[in-house]
């Protein structure tokens, strides 16, 4: 995939804080909205983008990344992009990681499927989509998705196994910057609160 980084920045932002991210329940299509922290949370966001320029804008089509790009001063209902909404997580959707252990003893998102949601496969492959998306953008692209699918970006971004995102702790309301070393691939900033 490196041929596609050189003309390219993407600048990454997780949505802020949920109901249910806070109790670490697994929210994928489930349309939960920020509660009053993750609004706090994108408002603060809202300081660190004024003095940047963004080629573009793309945002999941879920409502927490809408609200937190639309706090932050970003959104424009002609970014929604389809393949940035999070991971499906099928009949595993508003359980906790505890929970799904109970059922299967090591279960990861990273090791096991979701049974009715998606694969990590597919997940990485939405993941590329967005990327080759940016990539014909060019520039300086700003992206508002999800925990898991960032995660996921960011390792395809790396040319590495979509598991590599395990090793890739996202919080809410966080600014990453994924960009290119004389053509490598390269994380400039992760996980960043916004400065």
């Amino acid at each position: 995939m490196s041929e596609t980084h050189n003309n390219i920045t993407l600048y990454l932002f997780r949505h802020g804080q949920t109901d249910w991210a806070k109790s670490g329940q697994h929210t994928g299509r489930t349309d939960i909205p920020l509660n009053d922290v993750g609004r706090a949370q994108a408002a603060s966001l809202k300081e660190a983008v004024k003095h940047l320029n963004f080629d573009a804008v793309l945002v999941s089509p879920l409502s927490r990344a809408k609200e937190t790009a639309e706090i932050a001063g970003l959104f424009n209902a002609e970014t929604i992009i389809d393949d940035l909404a999070e991971f499906d997580y099928g009949k595993y959707e508003g359980l906790t990681s505890s929970q799904i252990r109970e059922q299967v003893a090591d279960w990861t998102i990273w090791t096991h499927d979701c049974p009715g949601g998606e694969t990590l496969d597919q997940v990485a492959k939405r993941t590329e989509n967005v990327i080759a998306k940016a990539s014909k953008i060019g520039g300086t692209v700003a992206l508002f998705a999800h925990g898991h699918v960032l995660r996921i970006l960011t390792a395809r971004w790396l040319g590495l196994s979509a598991t590599f995102g395990q090793y890739l702790l996202l919080d809410p309301s966080t600014v990453s910057i994924l960009s290119n070393d004389r053509g490598t691939p390269a994380i400039k900033l992760w996980n960043s609160p916004p400065y």
